[in-house]
């Protein structure tokens, strides 16, 4: 990790993504290397709705939401390296390739989460990512999204 980089809290993740609660999954950037990479965190917590269903006595975190919190934490990459050029745009998922899912992810797990660009041109943005909980790869994929023109 950057030695000299302050954490991204999560009030300042939400001014930069739209996403909030149920759907925002990053609530901690640990790292940041602008225009290439970073660590997120993710709290999973018993409260979270998808617990409900998702599966009542044995609760497991949906590995979607797992490349959901990855594609979040991309974001902040993008967010970051665009500046003001970013500002009210929306990120739509285009690709999603090679997703493993490795060790379920449950409550009280605290998941980082690292991405890390693989290709940028104009509007879209490459990034493998995985997440990872006491050491250990819990899921991996590789994913691409396009930033919504005006």
């Amino acid at each position: 990790m950057s030695k000299d980089f302050e954490h991204i809290n999560v009030v300042e993740i939400m001014d930069m993504i739209p996403h909030r609660y149920p759907i925002l999954l990053v609530d901690r950037i640990l790292d940041h290397v602008p225009g290439e990479s970073a660590v997120g965190l993710k709290n999973v917590t018993m409260n979270e709705p998808h617990f409900n269903g998702h599966f009542p006595g044995a609760p497991v975190m949906p590995g979607v939401l797992i490349i959901e919190a990855m594609a979040q934490t991309a974001a902040i990459v993008v967010v970051k390296a665009l500046g003001e050029k970013a500002a009210g745009k929306l990120v739509y998922f285009m690709t999603i390739d090679n997703a493993r899912f490795r060790k379920p992810v449950v409550p009280g797990d605290s998941m980082e989460i690292y991405v890390t660009k693989t290709q940028s041109r104009g509007h879209v943005w490459k990034f493998t990512g995985k997440a990872i909980v006491d050491g250990k790869v819990c899921a991996e994929a590789s994913f691409g999204a396009m930033i919504a023109k005006d």
